[in-house]
């Protein structure tokens, strides 16, 4: 998530300070991602120095009021416009966790997987639940809720966390069916005898002359 962008969006809509930005992201985010307000100021300061916005109006409370320059708006227009690399890689604990545990003898993966499974099945199941409309909401001709754009801005990112939920929980049962076609033993791994042929050299005395 690009703070730096977001901040800048809601800026194009008109001058905000601090505290209010920070209220205005987590309105528009549905409180997905908290913001403090150290964060914002020191966003704020970073947009400042690359001319992207530039500070307006102090009101009588004492809020400095931040105004999107010509750039910030041009580069807001382009950050809108512009595809969502996803990472080629992966940092997420729990595939390299498996894949690691995989190769250790006298490591139980099997195991590990259906305790992840369960975890993951409970906290889908809560995800669920924060994911379902609010009792009350106001109801369209077909008889499903009607969001107006904070509500609904919520529930995207609540079924964004539900799609994934249901995805690691696919991923796992395809782990565990992985699993079950090797034995064991199989997939162990002892420490490799070959030797990385760089590293880091050993300390040499340097000569005092």
């Amino acid at each position: 998530m690009s703070v730096r962008s977001s901040l800048l969006a809601i800026l194009d809509q008109g001058p905000c300070y601090g505290y209010q930005l920070r209220a205005e992201f987590h309105r528009r985010t549905g409180s997905s991602t908290p913001l403090n307000v150290g964060q914002i100021y020191n966003t704020l300061d970073r947009l400042e120095r690359d001319g992207l916005v530039s500070r307006g109006d102090t009101d009588a409370q004492g809020h400095v009021y931040y105004v999107i320059t010509d750039a910030g708006s041009a580069q807001v227009r382009d950050w809108l416009g512009a595809t969502v690399a996803r990472p080629t890689g992966t940092r997420d604990e729990l595939p390299l966790k498996l894949a690691l545990a995989a190769t250790l003898p006298g490591v139980d993966v099997t195991s590990i997987v259906a305790r992840q499974r369960a975890a993951s099945c409970a906290e889908l199941e809560a995800l669920r639940e924060a994911a379902a409309p609010a009792p009350g909401a106001a109801a369209d001709g077909r008889g499903e809720a009607s969001p107006n754009g904070e509500t609904l801005a919520r529930q995207l990112v609540a079924d964004a966390r539900v799609f994934q939920a249901e995805a690691e929980l696919r991923w796992l049962d395809h782990v565990a069916a992985r699993l079950a076609e090797h034995p064991a033993r199989t997939l162990e791994l002892g420490l490799g005898t070959e030797r990385p042929r760089r590293g880091r050299p050993p300390h040499r005395a340097v000569p005092i002359n």
